[in-house]
């Protein structure tokens, strides 16, 4: 069968996930933020947990994990630390390791930038993506450890993922994802008509998230750093694609 997910929000803008085989059993939560919001999701889907999946050791991702673990006895995997560790480990992880949800393989991507440690998921077989802080929905992590440099070669990764994964992310920032990118890539037909729809999901409540590589490819600005509009529009018609990446960033920092 195949895997299923079921997302839900906590703290004012966060997004966790559950993900369930229901060949095995097993369940993953990606992040653990909030375990009363983890708890409550578990208890709405009837699904037991077995594993806990960490993206990176900020606060917003890792304040529930102790109690979520303790009270389930779900195995814990998170990154290498490169700075400050997370605790409560049982698996550390980095670029081109694997883990197992059952009979699927989950790989797992080093895409530091937002901070030194941070780790996403792949579930090829199911075409999809945890980018934790990494890629939003039109935007992409503030750089608080790492440098542009660093932060547009994880990107790469990301964006060399099939055009058909879908992309859950952690956080609800794509009205003002959209708001900041149509300052930048203003002709962009596809990014209006995104802009205009999420709009709309907002005006009624309702998440923007997931994704998809071919939605953030089309409308991300921080993924078109070599599209020739783009460039015209910020002076930087002969800038390499990092350098392009760098400004945009600066912007929004900025914005």
């Amino acid at each position: 069968m195949t895997l299923q997910f079921h997302q839900f929000a906590y703290n004012s803008d966060n997004y966790g996930v559950l993900v369930h085989d229901p060949d095995s059993g097993e369940t993953a939560c990606i992040d653990a933020g909030s375990a009363r919001a983890a708890k409550d999701a578990l208890e709405a889907t009837g699904w037991q947990l077995t594993q806990i999946w960490i993206t990176h050791h900020h606060w917003d991702h890792t304040d529930g994990l102790a109690e979520l673990k303790e009270d389930t006895g779900a195995q814990v995997t998170g990154p290498v630390p490169r700075g400050k560790p997370v605790t409560g480990l049982d698996r550390q992880v980095d670029e081109g390791d694997t883990l197992a949800l059952g009979a699927h393989e989950v790989g797992v991507l080093h895409t530091p930038g937002h901070t030194l440690d941070m780790v996403n998921y792949v579930i090829g077989g199911a075409g999809v993506v945890f980018t934790g802080d990494t890629l939003f929905a039109m935007g992409c992590g503030r750089i608080f450890e790492g440098d542009a440099p660093m932060m547009w070669n994880s990107l790469q990764k990301l964006a060399a993922l099939p055009d058909s994964t879908v992309v859950y992310c952690a956080h609800e920032y794509t009205a003002s994802n959209a708001a900041f990118a149509l300052t930048v890539d203003p002709d962009n037909a596809a990014l209006k008509d995104r802009a205009a729809e999420v709009s709309r999901l907002r005006a009624d409540g309702l998440p923007t998230v997931p994704t998809t590589i071919a939605a953030e490819k089309a409308t991300n600005p921080f993924l078109r750093a070599a599209d020739p509009a783009l460039r015209v529009h910020l002076g930087m018609r002969d800038a390499t694609d990092a350098e392009v990446f760098a400004r945009v960033r600066q912007m929004k920092d900025a914005a």
